[in-house]
């Protein structure tokens, strides 16, 4: 899968490692319920990248050919990202549907319908290429969704997502 293309929308920074919305931050990756999803977020028709190491507290971002990777961290919560592509990873010990607003209160980063993380202004939102009318912290994070938060001036039209190119 590609690398997301811009700037980080915010640090990937999550500085505890206690437990968020029943989301624990273990010692290892737990793969009863592993799942991926794609996330982008454009503000004002730019793409910003969902950084590596998101809800790995103490992660390191290394370079490699691939481009930025998660190393290290004390703890790995169940909702998290490895690389900059916009993936998060769901490895959980529970076979539940977590939501997006899970996914950024691991973060600690704000979603409303007023703004995402520093982004302020209406968000208008779409999964798996549908306008979505309810509260973005509502969406399920589900296999192979393609989830799209827009802030402000559209971006080029709709981004589809291959997943058959990818071992995810």
């Amino acid at each position: 899968m590609p690398l997301e293309q811009g700037p980080y929308l915010a640090s990937p920074a999550t500085t505890q490692s206690g437990e968020v919305d029943g989301i624990s931050c273990g010692p290892t990756e737990q793969l009863l319920y592993h799942i991926h999803i794609h996330l982008e977020v454009w503000v004002d028709g730019r793409l910003y990248a969902i950084p590596a190491g998101v809800g790995i507290p103490g992660s390191q971002s290394v370079e490699t050919n691939v481009g930025p990777v998660a190393e290290g961290g004390r703890c790995l919560y169940w909702l998290h990202t490895h690389t900059a592509d916009g993936v998060i990873h769901v490895e959980s010990p529970l076979r539940r549907i977590y939501t997006l607003g899970n996914f950024f209160d691991v973060w600690h980063q704000s979603l409303s319908a007023g703004g995402v993380a520093s982004a302020t202004g209406k968000v208008t939102a779409f999964f798996n290429g549908k306008l979505w009318s309810k509260d973005p912290r509502l969406m399920p994070l589900i296999p192979h969704a393609v989830i799209q938060l827009e802030i402000g001036l559209p971006p080029p039209p709709l981004q589809t997502v291959d997943w058959s190119h990818s071992s995810l």
